[in-house]
């Protein structure tokens, strides 16, 4: 039986009648609790990774679809996988209710439909390496339950995100995460805590597996994209500190060579 605490009633009341300071302090001590859910799911979240990076290492990707916040989410986790990690923009996909102008403005009743979930994935053409990560709050949202289902026949493992006990998401999933993070200070605004347990499980998920398929050596991202004048100066750092170089022959070679990888590589290889 499905436990629908995103829609409970809310702890607080009469907020129109308070102070920003007291409103402040109420959304901040619910806001606290949502790491300690978010720990309590890691077995969860780590048989999900073990089971995606294999895949990846075989040729399959990483999607997430989701409505709303949740399909915002997963497109921003998507989004800073290629800058932070150097991968290519079709390893890890976001897909949204309502497409990419939902991510700015409501689609209405985009969500409703379990034919479009399941349109909307096969518009990308998916394998059975590839892996779908469902991302609904409520647990229920059709549209992502139509894209779950459509995996499973295609023969893709499945993972889902919720934040409701016994949802139907979580029972179609292979391997279900569910963070019961509770009411929200203002009753049924997901945005809130269950869209913070959402972000921290979804870092947690891109990350690992980005550990896991060697983009990341030691604690540095030696792959990342040098896009801008931070990130080279990061990027130059590390090569100084691989190889002992002062910080301006380390940024040249790493501009030379495109990466810290590649420029750490080439130092070594002619050392």
């Amino acid at each position: 039986m499905m436990e629908n605490t995103t829609e409970s009633n809310s702890k607080y009341d009469h907020l129109e009648q308070v102070g920003t300071t007291q409103i402040l302090q109420y959304i901040n001590q619910e806001d606290l609790t949502v790491p300690m859910v978010v720990q309590g799911c890691i077995p969860q979240i780590s048989a999900l990774v073990d089971a995606i990076v294999p895949r990846m290492k075989n040729g399959g990707r990483l999607i997430y679809m989701g409505a709303g916040t949740s399909g915002r989410l997963g497109i921003v986790d998507a989004s800073e996988c290629p800058p932070t990690f150097g991968v290519p923009h079709d390893w890890v996909i976001g897909i949204i209710a309502g497409g990419d102008d939902a991510i700015r403005y409501p689609v209405e009743g985009a969500e409703d439909s379990e034919e479009q979930g399941r349109l909307d994935l096969l518009s990308y053409q998916p394998q059975p390496d590839d892996v779908l990560v469902g991302i609904a709050a409520s647990g229920r949202t059709p549209y992502v339950l139509g894209a779950m289902r459509a995996a499973k026949s295609l023969g893709m493992i499945t993972g889902s995100i919720t934040c409701n006990q016994g949802s139907g998401l979580a029972l179609e999933a292979d391997f279900p995460i569910v963070a019961v993070v509770g009411p929200e200070v203002v009753t049924g605004s997901t945005r809130m805590k269950s869209g913070t347990a959402q972000k921290l499980i979804l870092n947690m998920i891109s990350t690992s597996v980005m550990i896991g398929l060697g983009r990341v050596v030691g604690n540095k991202m030696v792959d990342m994209q040098l896009s801008n004048q931070k990130l080279v100066l990061r990027g130059s750092k590390m090569v100084a500190e691989k190889t002992g170089l002062d910080i301006e022959t380390a940024k040249g070679l790493l501009l030379q060579h495109g990466s810290v990888r590649k420029a750490v590589l080439a130092f070594e290889n002619h050392a």
